[in-house]
């Protein structure tokens, strides 16, 4: 493999309580996918980051083509051909595709920006990673998958020689994450260094040259790709071998019905009905649009019934809305936990009494030591990793931020639990501990609507799925009948 065009020498961050970074070390080749990997909290944005000149490192270097910095600035980072894509990209909707390819350097003809030859290099670009988006068209209008192709573009022409991706896949759909490869590889060719920043082992596999495993801020192991396995990364990565994928669980489910559909029509769905019964994890599957979050948002009163009735241990129901939802002892965990699941802004001790605090408070007034104690108790039953109950809960990871919001939940006291792609970009050793969580709820009497677009998911957690398409229930299979053939076929409508 050719000379590294960058390499990261015993970097160390540290943050008031956490060590982010510990005397961590990377290299890239030209031409080489360089998948890192960890758990939430592992330090992997972090270090990224300090290529971009968005984090100073306490300590280390930061080698370019052999030129050495002790930090970069963003303007350096550029310079230096280093670009980075965030999972939320920085794009302004109301601006064209071409627009925001120059965003902060337009080209001008004399004092006037030259539009016309904005768009016309930028279908340059897009014509070269073999991309189908017109320069004119507003990014507002564009799906998250060409989004994404406008961020890559974007780093292309500002003649990125690294560029680094952090959880690109996240958003996408199968055909999008497939169109996405295609372009990656075709940089690749083009000799391009791409850092890989994924949970989803699987395209590690599919896309990497070489593996970077950091664990708990520190260095743990490089691999090449072709020499490893899953159960190796995942031991590197948790510190211990997950025996088993899903955690063992008992039969618990009675036959007692803890809620029911009847011909429920509304929010794009059309005549849903079934029952979920005390201690049961009912899976709803089904395709991207399928109707399944639509059939959440009802049930949680974020989207009227039109037609149809809702029951709740026997009584009839009718949330107006989330507020009416919860007082009924339902809970949404939601799909973007970034913006409907918890508040970023404030700290881990009011996001989980957020929903209690009706109850703690009188005349206006928190009973401030049944805050701590509520917020202190799931802190500790969900293993939630933060300096501090006062820690803003953007500054932690995407698996402790899922905590947070089901330790929301669990404070509230909730009867029946959706769970909206709950793993969703979080890394395996996190996931295991969700999934022994909803096993310890359902254990206690709880009930769980699981939906889950991961069909391993929804199989290994599930006591019966429902399977939706096109609004509608297709298929219905219990635990002895799961296939993953026939899911898909019933998610495809082929039966």
């Amino acid at each position: 493999m050719a000379s590294s065009v960058l390499e990261l020498q015993h970097i160390k961050k540290s943050y008031p309580g956490v060590t982010a970074l510990d005397d961590v070390s990377f290299d890239i080749a030209p031409g080489e996918i360089h998948a890192l990997i960890g758990e939430n909290g592992a330090g992997k944005s972090t270090l990224m980051k300090t290529c971009s000149g968005a984090v100073v490192p306490d300590s280390g270097k930061i080698v370019v083509d052999g030129e050495a910095f002790a930090s970069m600035t963003p303007q350096l980072s550029i310079k230096k051909g280093i670009s980075i894509i965030y999972q939320e990209f920085n794009l302004v909707g109301e601006l064209s595709a071409a627009e925001n390819i120059f965003l902060g350097r337009p080209i001008r003809k004399g004092v006037f920006i030259n539009k016309e030859a904005m768009e016309e290099e930028a279908r340059r670009v897009f014509q070269a990673l073999n991309i189908d988006i017109r320069p004119e068209t507003l990014v507002k209008d564009l799906t998250v998958g060409y989004q994404q192709m406008v961020e890559i573009a974007k780093a292309i022409q500002q003649n990125a020689k690294i560029l680094i991706m952090d959880e690109p896949s996240a958003p996408l759909t199968g055909a999008e994450v497939e169109s996405m490869f295609q372009v990656i590889r075709k940089l690749k060719e083009a000799g391009v260094a791409i850092v890989y920043i994924s949970h989803r082992l699987n395209e590690i596999f599919e896309l990497s040259d070489r593996i970077t495993i950091l664990r708990d801020g520190r260095y743990i192991k490089t691999v090449k790709t072709k020499d490893t396995n899953t159960d190796e990364l995942v031991m590197y990565m948790v510190g211990r071998a997950l025996t088993e994928t899903y955690p063992p669980r008992s039969e618990v489910r009675t036959e007692e019905v803890v809620f029911e559909m009847q011909n429920v029509c509304g929010n794009g769905d059309k005549d849903l009905s079934f029952q979920i019964r005390k201690g049961e994890i009912l899976g709803l599957g089904g395709l991207i649009g399928a109707g399944r979050t639509e059939a959440a948002e009802m049930i949680f009163g974020a989207a009227p019934v039109q037609t149809g009735k809702m029951f709740l241990k026997g009584k009839e129901i009718r949330p107006g809305s989330p507020r009416e939802a919860i007082r009924l002892g339902i809970a949404l965990v939601p799909e973007d936990r970034k913006r409907q699941g918890a508040l970023l802004g404030i700290d881990v001790k009011s996001n989980i009494n957020m929903a209690v605090y009706p109850s703690i408070s009188k005349a206006f007034l928190i009973n401030r030591k049944k805050e701590e104690q509520t917020a202190e108790k799931y802190k500790d039953e969900l293993r939630i990793k933060t300096p501090s109950l006062l820690q803003q809960v953007k500054n932690l990871s995407g698996g402790n931020q899922q905590k947070v919001v089901l330790g929301k939940w669990l404070a509230a006291n909730a009867e029946l639990l959706i769970f909206d792609e709950p793993t969703r970009g979080i890394d395996v050793g996190a996931k295991y501990e969700i999934y022994v969580l909803m096993n310890e709820l359902v254990r206690q009497g709880k009930t769980i609507l699981l939906i889950s677009s991961e069909m391993e998911e929804l199989m290994g957690m599930s006591d019966r799925i429902l399977v939706m398409a096109e609004g509608r229930i297709t298929g219905e299979l219990d635990r002895e009948e799961f296939d993953q053939e026939v899911i898909m076929s019933y998610a495809s409508k082929l039966v």
